[in-house]
């Protein structure tokens, strides 16, 4: 394969040993331990080690329903169908500490980026924030009006973003405990959210087989993904902020290129619903479970290079990587989510082509600018002609201007 080319992802391990359904899947930082969680009521942490064995940690009397390491490494949170979180050492000793955190299904657990505090989320209704170090209970939000399936800090720890059965994806501030906006745009309800790496926007994995991708900043639809033909039940996204990778009950997960608003890889592995999927902390890896009771890992490859075709269908042991384009529907082909755009180019060892390219590239880019200086310069005006004719001073201007002042106001 030539240099500088985009590769596609392969399967380079997989782990059997959980007995049922695997519901949650997550890396630690040093990549060297993957956890995973089960219906099987275990928590699984498995060495990246060739030959090394897994520890399996029995504990929770119910499912674990979710697993999530700490920032350092040095715990793992799982909550489960018993009510209870517990945080566990992943070692061999496998000790935890168990606190009650609900009075039902704990859904989703979640470290913030500094290690300090925990959030959980419950078929109760509620989202709770509770201190790492003793487990204190911090402070509830309780706005939703059903099961919440899902909830995650920023990155900056500023914002907290929760998804209900309520059909509602809700943005908190942590620090005031409002709700500071609702997004309603799903069919149906939605399984999973998370916090792109800048922090400017999420994506969500839906019950109506979509994902949509919406800006926090401005409270707007950025994306919308249906490429797959069955329930999302997870995503991630890749630390590098241009890919997401989501899993599905279709039995496939399927890598998103967020820069060009398309589908890249379908990726067929599982038998059976693909119910979880997780990149980790580098990006160079990926792992995903199953209904089928395996956990897979992925090497990512396609991050390697930036090259604007997707290669022809690899197959390599047990999984076929399905590269495909066209089947989904981008409402804007642009994420301005804090990253930038990345045009396909083909390769040209032309100097002077090379430099056309950027000089057009710069005018676009300064024409933009412009547009966008234009538009605030008449957001501005208008806003101020508003003031103006609202103020007592407004009918004090003559008549033809003040009608045709209120025609032009947007």
């Amino acid at each position: 394969m030539a240099a500088g080319c985009r590769e596609d992802p392969s399967l380079e391990r997989h782990f059997k040993g959980h007995r049922d359904a695997v519901t949650s899947v997550d890396f630690s930082l040093n990549k060297k331990q993957l956890a995973s969680g089960s219906m099987d009521s275990c928590l699984m942490i498995w060495s990246m080690k060739p030959q090394m064995r897994a520890y399996r940690f029995v504990g929770h009397k119910d499912a674990v329903m979710c697993v999530h390491f700490s920032p350092s490494g040095h715990l793992v949170a799982s909550g489960s169908r018993d009510k209870t979180v517990r945080l566990w050492v992943p070692s061999v000793k496998g000790e935890s500490t168990v606190f009650k955190a609900h009075t039902a299904t704990v859904r989703s657990v979640h470290f913030s980026s500094d290690g300090q505090s925990l959030i959980t989320a419950s078929d109760d209704k509620t989202v709770k924030v509770w201190t790492v170090h003793r487990q204190k209970f911090l402070f509830s939000l309780s706005q939703h009006l059903n099961w919440v399936r899902c909830a995650r800090f920023s990155p900056d720890g500023r914002l907290i973003v929760s998804a209900s059965d309520d059909k509602t994806v809700k943005l908190w501030d942590k620090t005031s405990r409002e709700c500071i906006h609702s997004f309603c745009e799903h069919g149906g309800f939605v399984n999973h959210v998370d916090f792109h790496p800048s922090g400017t926007c999420i994506a969500a994995a839906g019950t109506d087989n979509t994902v949509k991708v919406w800006d926090v900043r401005m409270n707007r639809l950025l994306q919308h993904y249906q490429v797959h033909s069955a329930v999302v039940n997870s995503l991630s996204f890749h630390p590098s902020g241009n890919y997401l990778v989501t899993a599905s009950n279709d039995s496939t997960l399927k890598i998103l290129d967020l820069l060009e608003g398309r589908l890249l890889y379908t990726l067929h592995g599982h038998q059976g619903p693909a119910t979880c999927v997780a990149f980790s902390r580098t990006g160079d890896l990926f792992a995903s479970g199953g209904s089928d009771e395996q956990v897979m890992v992925w090497k990512t490859n396609f991050d390697a290079a930036d090259c604007g075709e997707v290669l022809k269908t690899q197959k390599s042991g047990m999984s076929s990587i399905i590269p495909e384009d066209g089947t989904h529907q981008t409402l804007q082909s642009e994420m301005d989510c804090g990253i930038h755009l990345k045009k396909t180019k083909t390769q040209d060892s032309g100097r002077s082509h090379e430099q056309q390219e950027e000089e057009t590239s710069l005018a676009n880019t300064l024409e933009h600018i412009m547009g966008q200086l234009d538009v605030l310069t008449q957001l501005f005006s208008y806003q101020f002609l508003r003031i103006f004719l609202s103020s007592s001073l407004g009918p004090a201007l003559p008549q033809v201007l003040y009608t045709a002042a209120l025609q032009s106001t947007p």
